[in-house]
């Protein structure tokens, strides 16, 4: 478990160099990425030495031109205006693919190729080669297993967490968390049913979502997310939502929940009461909210708090991992997160850390919070996850004074 709560000012404003100079790189990425993505791989692949027959060469090069141009035609079809989801389904393979030819392409073409010159392997033309197949290996079969592994039905990841404050009567209260399901342009309502059915199958106390429910409208996705009706919980199912219900009408999505038998939490808290002690479960809406235009939705911790004894702990719901700064200044005692996907698709993880202070699992947080942030229980865009597997959580809570703790 990571303790942060020693950070001091300067890293706190290292962070915040480091979160400016991202803003500065994504501001102008969508015009380096798609160059990148596919002119390195076919350099590596073609051009670097292997003097393949000009057929090939000239076909593959084709291929890696229709590729430059096809993504973000499709990617602009698929999430812009037209909203087509044929396009959107090219356009995100394409990316998936796009990114896991660079990587290996990037890695092969420098660490392979030396390995093999300094073993002294063949000439320069079959160590060239050598590298062209083996990044269409690695690529084709991480491509093959990261698809897999995207379209599974998630695993459960079970553990115990001890919160100092919590009563004994709530000791071994069962916390089921899904969140960041994506439902999107590949029909995934038989996944949510059977995802659904897993949650049921835990027995928990409350279910919570945490928000990126679909990329679209409720009304478009409205039957990929109907199964989320069949949760059950003993006492309660809470949402909150997440960024990308601000780019898909978010009060409709709200509505939907609110419809499905869901509680949201926006802003607001609700009391779950069991053996005689009290959990205050709070949520508060995704800090993207205020800038959506939306009348009513921001990110409010105060007004979510309103009301609650602050001697009782208390269970915060909130999209992103970064707002766990507010919430240990506030003194929550654990934070359920989503949003970083574990990074999906390796080594983006580490674009992930520059905007996140937490990319999995359990870290703690100032004095007294701790923070749990899920890889997520679906995709979004590519429909690939490699090295960053999905995950329904079963987290069960400790007190320090019950039997479970002992």
């Amino acid at each position: 478990m990571t303790d942060t709560s020693d950070i001091r000012p300067a890293e706190g404003e290292a962070r915040a160099a480091r979160q400016s100079g991202l803003l500065r790189v994504v501001r102008y990425l969508p015009l380096i990425a798609p160059l990148l993505l596919w002119a390195v791989p076919c350099w590596v692949l073609l051009h670097a030495g292997q003097h393949w027959p000009l057929p090939v060469t000239s076909a593959g090069t084709a291929l890696f031109a229709l590729g430059l141009v096809g993504m973000p035609l499709a990617m602009m079809r698929g999430h812009g205006r037209r909203q087509q989801d044929r396009a959107a389904i090219i356009g995100d393979t394409l990316l998936g693919s796009s990114w896991v030819l660079f990587t290996w392409s990037v890695l092969l073409g420098i660490f392979l190729r030396a390995a093999l010159a300094l073993a002294g392997v063949g000439g320069s033309q079959d160590r060239a080669r050598i590298v062209t197949w083996a990044v269409l290996g690695v690529s084709a079969t991480l491509l093959g297993w990261g698809y897999a592994e995207a379209r599974r039905v998630p695993r459960v990841r079970r553990l115990d967490v001890q919160l100092p404050r919590l009563g004994a009567g709530l000791d071994g209260l069962r916390v089921a968390l899904i969140t960041d399901t994506h439902y999107g342009p590949l029909d995934r309502a038989r996944w949510s049913a059977r995802v659904c059915e897993t949650v049921n199958s835990l027995e928990a106390d409350l279910v919570c979502h945490t928000g990126d429910i679909a990329d679209g409208t409720a009304q478009r996705r409205r039957e990929q997310a109907a199964p989320l009706g069949t949760v059950r919980a003993t006492h309660a199912r809470v949402y909150v939502t997440g960024n990308h219900e601000y780019y898909s009408e978010a009060q409709g999505w709200v509505d939907l929940m609110d419809e499905l038998g869901w509680e949201p939490l926006r802003n607001r808290h609700v009391l779950l009461e069991r053996g005689g002690d009290t959990l205050v479960v709070a949520g508060v809406d995704d800090v993207t909210a205020e800038s959506s235009g939306l009348a009513g939705h921001r990110a409010h911790l105060a007004g979510a708090l309103d009301g609650a004894d602050p001697d009782l702990p208390v269970l915060l719901l909130a999209h992103q991992p970064k707002f766990v700064d507010r919430a240990a200044a506030a003194g929550i005692d654990l934070q359920l997160s989503g949003h970083t996907h574990g990074g999906q698709i390796w080594p983006f993880h580490h674009l992930v850390r520059l905007d996140q202070p937490a990319l999995a699992g359990l870290s703690h947080h100032g004095p007294r919070t701790l923070l749990y942030t899920s890889r997520g229980t679906g995709f979004w865009g590519p429909p690939f996850r490699v090295f960053a597997p999905s995950e329904i959580t079963l987290l069960v809570l400790r007190s320090p004074n019950g039997p479970g703790s002992r």
